[in-house]
């Protein structure tokens, strides 16, 4: 077997776990519908290459217009990766960053942190928690299982959030190997972690129209109707929606 195709056999293995959650799946979907029909957003969190997941969650294509992606340059892997690193290890900023933040009891949180231990996470899933939040908890639960935690209270992710979504990651993500090679190579916690959240907004969105509510989404800027459709919500969220 090519490795490519290794590859892609345990990321598919792992991603088949992963949506067996069904039960958790379905709770996810319902609080993240209930916080929009509820005039509610949807807040992501994560710190390094994790901010990816909020990228793709907000203001994009057929995804929910309520969702507000929560980067800010200290978390992010420009301009240094090693400034990123160094500050999700950090306590005492993710609350500030919150605070700074637009949101109302009605909202939901979305934290990926695959390894779960370091102290930004947590600190914004205790500080969520605190302004009346739902939390929602992304962590590869065999990784975070295996590791210890960076923050003060001895805590890891998984243990101060609402809602734990196991993400199947293996410790350390990183899973081909080599006896040529030293380290375990190429991580599959973003092709997993990613497909199951939006699939998680599909169902959630599937709930609303149970309920006969027309969810927000955003349509395509390049259709002829796509800009009218959106400037609508951009006017509606303006303020509420960081980067718009």
């Amino acid at each position: 077997m090519k490795r490519y195709q290794e590859f892609a056999h345990i990321m598919q293995q792992q991603l088949e776990e992963a949506l067996k959650q069904e039960d958790i799946i379905e709770q996810c979907a319902q609080k993240i519908a209930n916080t929009v029909m509820n005039d509610g957003i949807v807040h992501v969190f994560g710190c390094g290459h994790s901010q990816m997941f909020g990228e793709e969650l907000c203001f994009r294509t057929g995804g929910l217009v309520p969702i507000n992606a929560i980067m800010i340059p200290h978390y992010n892997i420009y301009p240094k990766a090693r400034y990123s690193q160094l500050m999700e290890r950090t306590e005492g900023f993710a609350a500030t960053v919150l605070d700074s933040t637009y949101t109302t009891p009605n909202d939901t949180m979305i934290i990926i942190s695959i390894s779960g231990r370091n102290p930004a996470g947590i600190e914004m899933a205790m500080a969520a928690k605190n302004k009346g939040m739902c939390v929602i908890g992304a962590t590869g639960l065999n990784y975070s299982n295996n590791v210890t935690s960076r923050h003060s209270s001895g805590k890891l992710l998984k243990d101060v959030v609402d809602i734990v979504l196991d993400t199947c990651s293996v410790k350390g993500d990183a899973v081909l190997e080599d006896p040529r090679i030293t380290e375990k190579f190429c991580s599959t916690s973003t092709v997993v972690t990613m497909t199951v959240l939006i699939g998680i907004i599909a169902e959630a969105i599937q709930i609303m129209a149970d309920h006969n509510f027309d969810p927000p989404i955003w349509v395509s800027g390049n259709l002829d109707r796509g800009d009218s459709v959106n400037n609508a919500y951009l006017k509606k969220y303006k303020g509420k929606i960081e980067i718009i």
